[in-house]
């Protein structure tokens, strides 16, 4: 049960509790599989997004027995984060006022073995066509070391590029790849990409992101609502409509998905039919 629906979470839109609410409960035949199994981090907002809001990663009180929970080890102690396995566990997060869950790269019971590997694009500057060109430079040097990539947009600024694992290496091993690759594209692009996290240092530049691999770091789930004006949603895309500029990061809405899945289906649908395994790849980045 959906406590407060009349709450209003995206001012300038209107969006209330409610119809967020409504949004997941249809969405989630689609968004689950995706999600399934992996830890999640709450980003709340209990006033809307017009004031601040906070994650919440732990939940160890305040939740239904029938909640699923991951018990993960951090420094110093241990955290306790939900699982989302079907419809009612994504609207618990829905009632806590959670507009976007933020999800691990692995999933229950292989938590230290990555499923997916994520090159996050988050631009300085709003040059859509830049940030195209960059997306479409990431799936081109995957592509050469024989990856596959799906991409979405992520609600926000960029784009996510993400490459399916088997399974078999773990958090370190991917993490190193994934910066090894966003090096030679640094190298291949200096005047518009960048590996500097602190934007002082970006000098406008997009930067390629690629800290989402590493143990306990988060990514906008595929589906997921962001806190943003107009509610967009990180949305998959196909790489024809990237090239075409027919989509853009915040171009599908909370309002308009729907339609949208009704015309393209679940993009990401047969993505974990692959499951790379990198020790190819890894050879070819060290012979570069």
């Amino acid at each position: 049960m959906i406590t407060h629906p009349e709450k209003v979470l995206f001012p300038d839109d209107g969006i209330t509790k409610g119809e967020l609410a409504s949004y997941y409960e249809t969405i989630a035949p689609i968004l689950l599989p995706h999600i399934r199994g992996r830890p999640i981090t709450m980003e709340r907002f209990p006033a809307g997004i017009g004031t601040k809001g906070f994650l919440q990663k732990d939940v160890s009180k305040g939740f239904p027995d029938w909640l699923q929970r991951v018990e993960v080890p951090k420094k110093g102690g241990t955290v306790h984060h939900p699982l989302v396995c079907d419809t009612r566990s994504l609207l618990w997060l829905t009632n806590q006022n959670s507009i976007t869950p933020h999800i691990w790269t692995s999933r229950t019971p292989k938590l230290y073995q990555p499923d997916i590997c994520v090159f996050d694009l988050d631009p300085s500057e709003d040059e859509p066509d830049v940030l195209r060109a960059a997306a479409l430079g990431v799936r081109d040097l995957l592509r050469e070391l024989g990856l596959t990539s799906w991409v979405k947009a992520s609600g926000s600024k960029g784009f996510h590029i993400v490459v399916p694992l088997d399974g078999t290496a773990r958090f370190g091993e991917v993490a190193r790849f994934a910066h090894a690759v966003g090096t030679i594209l640094v190298e291949r692009d200096p005047r518009h990409l960048t590996q500097e996290f602190s934007k002082a240092d970006r000098g406008g530049r997009i930067l390629v992101d690629t800290g989402r691999n590493a143990y306990s770091a988060t990514f906008a789930a595929v589906y997921a609502v962001r806190a943003r004006p107009g509610a967009p949603v990180s949305a998959p895309c196909t790489w024809e409509e990237l090239e075409r500029g027919d989509l853009g990061p915040r171009t599908v809405t909370l309002r308009t998905m729907a339609r949208r899945i009704g015309e393209v289906g679940d993009l990401w649908a047969d993505m974990h039919k692959v499951g790379h395994s990198l020790r190819h790849a890894i050879e070819h980045v060290r012979r570069r």
